[in-house]
């Protein structure tokens, strides 16, 4: 019993002695501030080091890495070490004793240091992680989810796995990361429904959390644009997130979420007002050529011409070490810029040179437009590109890819339709989407024309493989069963090929599937019509009624666009007031959820439509609101700018015009004088036939003017005075100058003509021509501008005499004389 008790003791002693220098050793590991220091124990250590030892070894080298600047980072030198290698072997043979969280945090760490997704511990790592996935907290199961993106293992039937356990456990996720996590890494094998319910879960839990950090909004952005999902209540959120955490956001966080912003149509401007300042003030750092080309390409587009010139003459400096990436990310920010800089261009085309052997297909596409678009002007790079993209077209099996190529060689200098470009695009027309098909067109018909100048042998072939497209949008339209899977496909659609072919066969596929018609749908067909441009009101009925129906789930902005389809096409649908008032009183309780410059436009669409609500319009036309207005619309790109601008001035006009009580003041003279100025308003052939035409009708020259500038920047065809008798009056009896559109373009004299007392009894009669654009393309609708301008021009004591093209064009009016019949007619009022 004695000798019992002292081998018992010396056992103990021995195993406390151990633990004891275990756990030296432990702390030693954990307290190392270099990655020698941890090769220099593991060295000395080998033989008694345990899992434990070895995962926080591991664990150690990443942690010291990750505390470091990216450049300066060595992973490198410690994937190379030997005793980087014993802990890779140490840990390959001690993974299964090793705890669940231990092995994926020594997955995440080896992979945060570049070792390959095909080593061995890597595969190890994630098969012993798999056969207990079961039994991982969400937290670790997470963490192992982000290991398998980072492989890019997105349809693994890992992650399969890791979705169904997710979507058992979704209502027990109560931490905003694990979720955020979880949702970039399962995107790609979830269902919609999974993804519905995933997306109300994020919304709920930042809710809940006030100070999200702004990691778990970028990855929520990426969830969303994984599916181009533009959903406003997560984006609102992420928004407000990024905003209060925009001290902490670099150059490479900043460019990641403007990047996603510009993915999901979401202008963020408050945001993009706030980089532009942060990115501004660190322009004087060093940057690598990876930071650097972040910074040009987020900051480019929102600089001034100062910094933007500084940003161009850096670029030049670096262009050398830019890589193939780099330079397709410079290329598409100068065509986002509309910069065509020669010696930055030049500078980039020597680069590409030496890159252009590496790019994939998809991105020689890009670089094709890019290229041409920017007017490069290096004959050899093209003739580069031509044969690359041949050799890709000829192996081509993707019906998208094949699509791409076709698009980008018809971009290509003097490049001529090919047999083979021919045949190839016959090969996939069964496979084609409508989008596809419509690539394909698009090109067919650039060549056809050129052809026809250069090549009339060729253009037989286009034409005939023009009739096979045409025969297959057809065929797929009429098959069409899902009305949500064919408006995705419009999504991408536009040219004069769909507009002129199947625009027509497209809406009646709408009009046959409309029961299908839903609030989450609604939005998309609206787009659809608004580009289409079509008076269809079977549609627009149904488009109305589910709107009222369900208003409540229907974001505000888009609202605005629905609201902006009836408007442009002037239509009122079944209880048209319901409509219109529902509509607005639930957008006037929801302002605050529009940025700055959407307000403007939601007010520009409902003075259309003639409503002006007086909340949004007196928040408009305030002093701070301008203001803030200003500032936003310089970090916008230039085409909504200008947009901007316009419906500002046109809402101005329009509140002064129907809402004097209202008491807002016209403030956009200088701006439309400025507008006119650069206009390109000249006495075309048809101005000068009327003229001659009125001008024999009436009786002289001087009793018509010719585009004529009214008060608030109106400008019509031709103006006339008829007395109370119907007889015309002559301008020079007025003492009113008679001007040509050169000389009226710098006048600043139009109120003049207006205080101008006319005879009692006489009025101003206003003579348009209306062109095609003043209508719905499938009928002789007016749409809502041309409306708006006939009202405006009534307010301002004009008779309005509007002239359909349809009608002027007409064999019914083929001679002079049918023509001043006609004309005799609208102006006197004759019937």
């Amino acid at each position: 019993m004695l000798c019992l008790r002292k081998v018992c003791l010396f056992m103990l002693r021995r195993y406390q002695a151990r633990t004891l220098s275990s756990d030296l050793l432990l702390n030693q590991i954990n307290s190392c501030t270099h990655e020698d220091e941890v090769f220099s124990l593991v060295g000395k250590n080998k033989v008694r080091l345990s899992e434990k030892h070895v995962g926080n070894a591991l664990n150690m080298l990443w942690q010291l890495q990750k505390k470091r600047p990216f450049p300066f980072r060595t992973t490198d030198y410690i994937r190379n070490h030997s005793q980087f290698l014993t802990l890779c072997v140490l840990a390959e043979n001690k993974v299964e004793h090793m705890e669940d969280e231990a092995i994926v945090d020594i997955l995440y760490s080896i992979l945060r240091l570049n070792v390959e997704g095909h080593d061995s511990l890597v595969e190890v790592l994630v098969t012993e992680a798999w056969k207990r996935l079961e039994r991982l907290s969400l937290s670790t199961l997470s963490k192992f989810s982000l290991c398998l993106h980072k492989q890019q293992r997105h349809l693994s039937p890992v992650t399969g796995k890791i979705a169904h356990i997710v979507d058992m456990k979704l209502d027990s996720i109560q931490d905003v990361r694990i979720l955020s996590v979880l949702m970039i890494s399962i995107s790609d094998v979830i269902s919609q429904s999974f993804r519905d319910r995933l997306l109300h879960k994020a919304e709920q839990l930042l809710e809940e959390k006030d100070e999200a950090h702004f990691n778990y909004a970028k990855r929520i952005l990426q969830f969303l644009q994984n599916f181009q999902l533009k959903y406003h209540p997560l984006l609102e959120k992420c928004n407000k997130i990024f905003l209060k955490s925009a001290s902490c956001l670099d150059v490479h966080s900043i460019n990641l979420i403007v990047g996603l912003y510009e993915q999901l149509g979401f202008d963020g401007a408050e945001f993009r007002l706030v980089a532009k300042r942060l990115l501004s003030e660190t322009m004087d750092d060093n940057y690598d050529p990876e930071t650097f080309v972040k910074l040009f390409c987020t900051l480019g587009p929102m600089a001034g011409s100062k910094v933007r010139e500084r940003l161009l003459v850096t670029a030049v400096h670096m262009a050398e070490e830019f890589s193939s990436h780099q330079v397709l990310l410079i290329l598409r920010t100068l065509q986002k810029m509309k910069c065509r800089n020669s010696h930055l261009l030049k500078k980039m085309a020597s680069v590409l040179h030496k890159h252009l052997d590496s790019y994939r297909v998809l991105q020689l596409v890009k670089l094709t437009q890019y290229l041409v678009v920017l007017r490069c002007h290096d004959l050899d790079l093209f003739a580069r590109l031509k044969t690359l993209l041949y050799g890709f077209l000829i192996s081509s099996v993707i019906p998208a890819d094949t699509t791409a190529i076709i698009r980008a060689l018809s971009m290509l200098p003097s490049c001529q339709v090919e047999e083979v470009i021919i045949d190839k695009a016959a090969a996939v027309l069964p496979q084609c989407r409508l989008h596809h098909l419509n690539g394909i067109a698009a090109a067919l018909v650039k060549w056809n024309r050129y052809d026809q100048l250069h090549w009339q042998n060729r253009s037989e072939l286009c034409v005939k493989l023009l009739q096979k497209l045409s025969c297959s949008g057809f065929q797929r339209l009429q098959k069409a069963n899902n009305l949500n899977l064919l408006l995705e496909e419009f999504t991408h659609m536009n040219g004069e090929w769909f507009e002129e072919v199947l625009s027509e066969e497209a809406v009646a596929t709408c009009q046959r599937l409309m029961d299908q018609i839903t609030w989450a749908n609604v939005l998309q067909l609206s787009h659809f019509l608004i580009k289409r441009n079509y008076h269809c009101p079977a549609l627009l009925d149904r488009i109305a009624s589910v709107t009222v129906e369900n208003i409540d789930k229907v974001h505000p902005s888009e609202i605005y666009f629905i609201l902006f389809l009836f408007s442009a096409l002037n239509y009122d649908p079944p209880a048209n007031e319901q409509f219109f008032e529902r509509c607005i009183q639930y957008l006037t309780s929801n302002l605050s959820r529009f940025e700055t410059h959407h307000l403007v436009l939601l007010g520009h669409v409902l003075a259309v439509a003639g409503y002006f609500p007086p909340v949004l319009i007196t928040r408009i036309f305030n002093v701070s609101f301008l203001s803030q207005l200003d500032a936003q619309l310089e970090v916008l790109p230039d085409v909504v700018n200008q947009r901007v601008r316009s419906c500002l001035m046109k809402l101005n006009r329009a509140v002064c015009l129907e809402c004097p009580e209202l008491h807002i003041p016209w403030f956009h003279e200088h701006y439309c004088q400025q507008v006119f100025r650069n206009s390109s308003s000249r006495i075309n052939p048809l101005r000068q036939h009327v003229h001659r035409l009125l001008t024999e009708l009436l009786g002289g020259s001087h009793y018509a003017r010719v585009a004529v500038l009214t008060p608030y920047y109106y400008e019509i065809d031709f103006e006339c005075i008829l007395d109370e008798n119907k007889k015309p009056l002559s301008y020079m009896a007025l003492n009113v100058t008679l001007d040509d559109v050169e000389s009226i373009r710098f006048r600043r004299d139009i109120k003049d003509d207006w205080r101008m007392a006319l005879p009692p009894g006489a009025q101003r009669i206003a003579l348009e021509f209306l062109g095609s654009k003043a209508f719905s393309k499938d009928s002789h609708h007016l749409k809502g501008d041309s409306a708006l301008r006939k009202r405006h021009l009534e307010m301002l004591g004009y008779r309005v005499v509007q002239i359909p093209h349809f009608e002027w064009n007409s064999m019914v009016l083929s001679t002079k004389e049918e023509q001043l019949e006609y004309l005799r007619r609208q102006l006197y009022g004759i019937q």
